[in-house]
């Protein structure tokens, strides 16, 4: 396949395609074909980039694999045997295209797995489109990095997702830029000189993300898209978070008509702020089935108030701080929801909350543009919250200095922050100041992957480690399991049952091995479905 290399990509003489060995290609130069759509344009100019339309360079390793007609095939690149990643090609017909383009997270292998991805076998422009299910980063992460490696085709999304993916993406590239440049000024400290060697460069610039975001191409629910010819995509209302969806996909080629369906990430029902996931079309040649909390149930929504309520009161007598990680698109809005609902209910008493998190920000400016995706009673307790501003005072943090400031505030605070899993951002800052404090609780309420500081604090380390300097843990750890955006396994398994015949061939993935195991003997010993497989990374299958 082509390789596209950036200047920083070869800045410490290495290849990221094959960091480990000599970069011996011949390389020659090339810039970007085409320019970006409107919207791509709007936001490069919104974010002071308009200065790519002139192309930057890139370097490529001129290898072409030709495009063959061929039966149907399935290659499962990402979150199989795991659950970040996902990333799923599809061949038929002469038409090639992806279902997500998620970046790997959890641990430092992660950084290898991103590195490495993307290596289908055959020149990435060889893709006709991408059809994204959601705007999370385990499922849209790598779609610069495709960009990066040639990809020059429309990227189907909802327009909620779309407006998600604008602050999200360059937002992933700037915690990566900012993540090499503290590498190097540690080196610099430790006086290895001004060497870049083991400094490891961003998989892509904010400006390769503003790039990308040109390629995107919005789609309405329930409206027929046909991307290429012998195709037709249908979005429907995943529920999962703002313009998520599970994918109808009819691919007509060599034989009959064939139906595929992505779940991508399922809700869960009666849930507060979205809407509930639309149920399944009656049948389907194949389905792609997420398996996140496949061999678990979620605590009911009261034992988790409860659970939230005491969490508080003891934070609040014990005179410390509440610091709460939370994902910037969908849990923390879930979360004000929750608090708000609980002043209003007088659970709690009247709360000043700090939402320290750019991104956090800027996605629930976005969830409050999107009316007409939120249920009922989220759009009452927004009226009720407007009513009563002085129940509920919420500050949206915005600039560094005000968010260092936090650092000082010693007790009574409520802070939410990202990243959720604690990987990076500013929720770094707020942890190594309140882990050392036995009078502050840290509340962690969503899933946390292996490998990730919040796996860690969820298994009871007594010491971690921030900005490579260690920290005890002496502020108690609650886990709350009732917040989950993903469906559990008792709502996985009541969406598949709204197939009103199995389907003939079933892929639990999206899930660690363990859970996606469970999912899978529970559909066929429940559901009485044949034909269910939990594929492993890198399989192929041909239909």
């Amino acid at each position: 396949m082509p390789i596209y290399l950036s200047f920083l990509e070869i800045f410490d003489g290495r290849n990221r395609v094959n960091p480990d060995g000599p970069c011996r290609v011949r390389l020659k130069a090339w810039r970007p074909s085409g320019e970006p759509g409107r919207r791509g344009r709007r936001a490069m100019h919104r974010a002071g980039a308009a200065a790519l339309h002139s192309g930057a360079p890139r370097f490529m390793l001129d290898r072409q694999v030709p495009r063959e007609e061929q039966a149907m095939r399935i290659s499962f690149y990402g979150a199989a045997g795991e659950v970040t990643g996902s990333c799923t090609l599809v061949e038929a017909g002469g038409v090639r295209f992806l279902v997500d383009c998620g970046m790997f997270q959890g641990g430092p292998e992660a950084r290898t797995k991103n590195v490495h991805a993307l290596n289908f076998g055959f020149d990435v422009r060889g893709l006709d489109f991408v059809l994204l299910t959601h705007a999370h980063i385990d499922h849209a992460g790598l779609l610069p990095r495709l960009a990066v490696l040639g990809f020059r085709g429309p990227i189907y999304a909802t327009p909620a997702t779309i407006d998600l993916l604008e602050v999200l993406l360059p937002d992933s590239a700037h915690i990566q830029e900012k993540e090499s440049e503290w590498q190097l000024r540690h080196q610099h400290r430790r006086g290895k000189g001004g060497s870049p060697g083991g400094i490891q460069p961003p998989l892509y610039t904010v400006i390769e993300a503003q790039y990308c975001l040109g390629l995107l191409q919005p789609v309405n629910y329930g409206e027929a898209l046909r991307p290429a010819e012998g195709v037709k995509v249908c979005f429907h209302d995943a529920g999962h978070i703002l313009g998520s969806a599970w994918l109808e996909v009819t691919v007509s080629g060599q034989g009959r008509p064939r139906k595929l369906v992505f779940s991508g990430d399922l809700g869960m029902r009666d849930r507060p702020v979205l809407r509930d996931p639309e149920r399944p079309v009656p049948e389907a040649d194949v389905l792609l089935v997420e398996s996140t909390y496949g061999d678990r149930l979620h605590r009911p929504l009261a034992e988790t108030e409860d659970e939230i309520v005491a969490a508080f009161e003891r934070t609040r007598a014990a005179g410390g701080n509440l610091i709460i990680p939370s994902f910037a698109v969908g849990r923390t809005q879930e979360i004000i929801y929750l608090l708000a609902d609980l002043v209003r209910r007088q659970r709690l008493a009247p709360l000043k909350v700090y939402v320290d998190s750019p991104m956090a920000n800027a996605a629930t400016r976005i969830t409050l543009a999107h009316p007409a995706l939120l249920d009922s009673e989220t759009r009452e307790l927004l009226a009720w919250i407007e009513a009563h501003p002085d129940k509920l005072k919420i500050e949206f943090v915005a600039d560094a200095e005000r968010s260092k400031a936090l650092n000082e505030v010693r007790s009574g605070a409520v802070i939410i922050s990202a990243s959720g899993m604690c990987e990076a951002g500013r929720i770094k800052y707020h942890l190594r100041e309140n882990l050392p404090r036995s009078e502050c609780s840290v509340l962690i309420a969503g899933f946390q992957a292996a490998g990730t500081l919040g796996r860690r604090l969820v298994d009871g380390a007594r010491l971690v480690h921030i900005f490579s300097a260690p920290v005890p843990v002496r502020a108690r750890i609650y886990t709350v399991g009732g917040l989950s955006a993903h469906a559990d396994q008792a709502e996985l398994l009541h969406w598949l049952r709204g197939f009103r015949t199995p389907p003939g061939h079933t892929f639990v993935m999206h899930g660690e091995a363990g859970a996606s195991a469970t999912l899978a003997q529970l559909i066929h010993d429940e559901l009485g479905w044949s034909g269910v497989t939990v594929p492993r990374a890198g399989t192929r299958i041909s239909l």
